[in-house]
């Protein structure tokens, strides 16, 4: 019987290090296919909650925020490519020029929760604006990416133009951050384990069956 896991994947649509995280941890899960069944939860983090709504040269920003130099910011993008590339995702940094407030997409994400289509949305966003350079703070560049993973674009420009899921999204936000979350990714196993940073496939296979083993013992123990 397979072991059921719940994972909660805290995270941001511009944070290159989660898309690479999250394909890491995809691999692992695929190495557990046959022996346990894990849900990815997705929850929201906001690196750049007060960026304005059309957003900021990505250059200036990471120079003003991080005190970086040129070469700093290409040492950077020489490793986050390498990590891409590492889980089949390709980062393209002549396209991503800016980076943009993510609120309205979190409010997407947590949607597409109720529609079980969480993981594809977020998968499609982080390509839409790592790969294809596309304004992710623009209702009609996220109402078209809902659409593309199947949910109902119509459905999608009504919570937009809206104020629908934004306390949710505000309060899943500050749950994590009262809770010392100040950075992402996270990845926390059914309540319990908490893994910060990016990591290898090994790494979060390791932990996901730790977890499994955890998981089953508990059980069993109750059951005697």
């Amino acid at each position: 019987m397979s072991t059921p896991i719940r994972v909660d994947f805290i995270s941001d649509v511009v944070c290159p290090w989660c898309a690479i995280g999250l394909g890491a941890l995809e691999q692992a899960i695929q190495r557990l296919a046959d022996e346990a069944v894990v849900e990815i939860n997705f929850e929201p983090f906001e690196l750049n909650p007060h960026m304005p709504q059309g957003g900021q040269n990505a250059v200036v920003h990471i120079m003003q925020k991080y005190g970086s130099n040129a070469a700093d910011i290409a040492r950077g993008q020489n490793s986050i490519r390498a990590g891409g590339n590492s889980v089949g995702f390709h980062f393209d940094f002549d396209k991503r020029t800016h980076f943009y407030n993510t609120f309205d997409a979190h409010r997407l994400i947590f949607w597409a929760g109720f529609e079980g289509l969480q993981r594809p949305l977020s998968h499609a966003l982080f390509a839409a604006y790592f790969t294809d350079g596309q304004n992710i703070s623009s209702h009609k560049v996220l109402a078209s990416i809902a659409s593309s993973v199947g949910l109902s674009e119509e459905l999608a420009n009504e919570v937009l133009s809206s104020n629908l899921y934004a306390n949710e999204v505000r309060e899943r936000e500050f749950y994590f951050t009262s809770r010392g979350i100040h950075s992402v990714p996270v990845v926390v196993l059914n309540g319990r384990q908490i893994i910060t940073g990016a990591q290898t496939a090994d790494y979060y296979e390791q932990a996901l069956r730790q977890i499994a083993e955890i998981t089953t013992a508990l059980a069993r123990g109750r059951e005697g």
